[in-house]
């Protein structure tokens, strides 16, 4: 077996994928960003007046991040916000990606500061810091741009891992893989989280032993997914969201900021100009005639 070519490996780690691609996941994410302040890390604002129980994860401590106060925390949602409006604008979108990212990076970090640290916040948070790379983007910008590949590659990359990590920590804590898959996790789960379709579940825990193989076993190869085209990608990307709905219905269990972030690997350059966004005359560009990418 040859050793890939210097070639083929930069290839596959900063590819030329399309500028729309990047501008389209810039507006994903940022209403997103919105979403998830209000409605899931909600907690940020109510817990500015307790500023001891506050801890900084690593991130935060690196970054020097203070303990969140009212101002603070009410400027980077606002922040946020205002980078979903600024989007709109073509002379704007480049500094609505900052305002979004840093406001969302700032509440990420206090929120995961205050207890739980979820990981399925990794990617996005990845997604917030390496989409500033990428420059500008318009959502009618078809021209490759290894800038755009790079940043969306450290996406994927971010992605998929956050499944091997979750596997590795289950092997890690269990002792060894099969311990955990042999086990009576999801049964505890169901039993303590319930919801009626998780309660019907659970009355076959042979089964629940044979997703928790699945899962695993899933979880583990989620890499594979950054070499798959086409119709296997597509089928890989459905499987994925048909697993986090599964372990929704059944244990309320969502995982929506991972979810978002397999949109870094669908080909969202293909759809069309959302309607009230404006584009500069010249943003309609033809590939065939587009300078070399970079």
């Amino acid at each position: 077996m040859t050793a890939p070519s210097a070639g083929a490996v930069a290839a596959f780690l900063v590819p030329a994928l399309p500028r729309a691609r990047v501008a389209w996941l810039r507006l994903l994410l940022a209403v997103f960003a919105v979403l998830d302040a209000t409605l899931l890390t909600n907690h940020v604002l109510p817990h500015v007046h307790v500023p001891e129980f506050w801890r900084p994860t690593l991130l935060g401590r690196l970054l020097h991040l203070p303990a969140p106060t009212a101002l603070t925390a009410g400027l980077a949602l606002a922040a946020m916000v205002l980078g979903v409006l600024l989007v709109l604008v073509p002379r704007t979108r480049y500094l609505a990606g900052w305002l979004s990212s840093l406001g969302y990076l700032a509440w990420v970090l206090w929120s995961m500061g205050f207890g739980y640290v979820a990981h399925d916040h990794m990617a996005i948070v990845v997604a917030a810091v390496v989409l500033l790379t990428a420059g500008r983007a318009d959502f009618d910008d078809l021209r490759p741009s290894r800038r755009a590949g790079w940043a969306l590659r450290c996406v994927q990359v971010a992605t998929v891992m956050t499944y091997c990590g979750s596997a590795v920590s289950k092997w890690v804590r269990s002792g060894t893989p099969w311990a955990w898959a042999n086990g009576a996790v999801t049964v505890w789960a169901v039993t303590r989280r319930g919801s009626a379709l998780g309660d019907w579940v659970g009355r076959f825990p042979q089964f629940l032993v044979v997703v928790q193989w699945v899962v695993l076993v899933f979880e583990f190869c989620a890499p594979v997914a950054l070499w798959l085209r086409g119709r296997w990608l597509a089928l890989a990307v459905g499987a994925v969201l048909l697993f986090h709905l599964s372990t929704y219905l059944t244990l309320g269990i969502h995982f929506l900021p991972t979810v978002v972030c397999w949109a870094a690997f669908l080909p969202l350059e293909r759809l069309p100009r959302p309607r009230g966004v404006l584009t500069p005359a010249a943003a309609r560009r033809d590939p065939s005639r587009a300078p070399a990418a970079g």
